[in-house]
């Protein structure tokens, strides 16, 4: 018998409806004589209204408090699913994090798991019960429940998926799989049938929202197969993310993707001399704060500038951080700016072809949008530009690449 870790997204479970359909899927499965576990996030946007409750009573809520009460999103569906499972008379149990043996440091709103211990599912599997588990939530050593950051439910179906060697992860959300850029924005955007787990991660951590990055990585050190799928179509083939084959570096670009969720950061006339970035970005890291694109400008005077970018929001508390570091490095000013956004292109073939960066470049310069900030990995170039800019600058890339039509590229 395979065991299959299927996982259904927010907008998969949102109503009671929605739940009966997903129960429907997963007996569907369960009677291919397959072993089930499924794990779920919470019903549609429940989190983000448990923030935003949150927050009418504090603009800065206390981050072990926001666990406490954004794990009971997850609990709602958990509960749910069992019962409409139990109500098809299939067997079935539902489990929190912790109670799935998920447990995870002591980071609130962001912690990583560290190890998982799954007596109990193992135990349910065995009696041929379908185990239905809390996403996005474990338990710190403090014996304190925690939360895995936005996301986070993919990162509990991957890391279960490999804790229980199962032969397959199955990702079921609201579109076919992944595409070669957000078909929201561009219609002619095409479902991609495989990718490599580097594409992937690159295409997650750079905007694209259909899978956690952490997951990937995940899926990648225990070489997880993943397969995305629409819970709506649960019939059609989706995306597969698996490690790379040689095929995949005939295309040199697989997709482009974006992030409007962006803040730049720079720090004026900042001492040229060594520790001073070590000390400004120490003290990022020391506040959970995550720190994407980094450039610093070359020494005037024995004085330069750092930018970098953060999720926008993070922003707030970047500033607060930064004003204390202003003193401490010698800095003159801290300046800020939220109306900008990431655009990037990725993919495998780029290793092996020469010239990606120029035709990028000249695309968005023949549209007349300005690049601020420019990262590059062995498969990735991202360009920060104004926010204003970002529809244009997705539709030239995607055209320039030949991804509106799957051409040689």
């Amino acid at each position: 018998m395979a065991l299959v870790v299927m996982k259904f997204g927010g907008s998969s479970v949102k109503t009671p409806e929605h739940i009966k359909r997903v129960a429907d899927i997963i007996i569907g499965k369960y009677r291919q004589k397959n072993r089930i576990v499924v794990v779920v996030s919470a019903p549609g946007d429940t989190t983000d209204e448990l923030i935003e409750m949150a927050q009418q009573i504090s603009k800065n809520p206390d981050e072990r408090e926001m666990d406490m009460l954004l794990a009971t999103g997850e609990q709602i569906s958990i509960a749910l699913l069992a019962m409409a499972l139990k109500a098809r008379r299939v067997a079935a149990i539902s489990f929190t994090g912790p109670q799935a043996g998920i447990f995870a440091d002591s980071s609130y709103t962001k912690a990583r798991i560290t190890r998982i211990v799954p007596t109990r599912i193992v135990e349910a599997l065995k009696k041929n019960m379908i185990v239905v588990v809390a996403g996005f939530q474990g338990i710190n050593p403090r014996q304190e429940i925690t939360t895995l950051g936005r996301g986070g439910s993919d990162l509990t179906a991957v890391a279960l998926a490999a804790a229980l060697k199962a032969d397959i992860c199955e990702i079921y959300t609201d579109v076919d799989g992944v595409y070669t850029t957000d078909p929201r924005l561009i219609p002619q955007a095409r479902k991609i049938a495989e990718i490599s787990y580097d594409e992937m991660l690159e295409m997650a951590g750079s905007g694209a929202q259909v899978m956690q990055s952490r997951s990937i990585e995940v899926a990648k050190k225990f070489g997880v197969v993943i397969e995305v799928k629409n819970t709506f179509h649960p019939e059609k083939s989706g995306t597969i993310i698996k490690q790379e084959v040689r095929k995949m570096e005939e295309v040199v670009v697989s997709g482009v993707t974006f992030d409007k969720n962006q803040a730049k950061l720079s720090v004026i006339d900042v001492p040229d001399r060594p520790g001073v970035a070590a000390k400004i970005f120490g003290m990022l890291g020391k506040n959970n704060i995550n720190v994407d694109m980094i450039i610093q400008s070359a020494a005037r005077q024995n004085y330069n500038d750092i930018s970098f970018t953060v999720a926008k929001t993070d922003l707030a508390k970047t500033l607060r951080v930064l004003r204390r570091a202003k003193p401490l490095v010698g800095a003159s000013d801290i300046i800020s700016k939220d109306n900008i956004a990431k655009v990037s292109i990725v993919g495998v073939g780029m290793r092996s072809h020469s010239g990606i960066a120029a035709r990028m470049f000249g695309a968005l310069a023949r549209e007349n949008i300005n690049i601020e900030m420019i990262a590059t990995s062995e498969i990735k170039i991202s360009c920060v530009i104004a926010a204003r800019d970002l529809h244009r600058a997705v539709q030239v890339l995607h055209e320039e690449f030949g991804l509106d039509k799957g051409t040689k590229q």
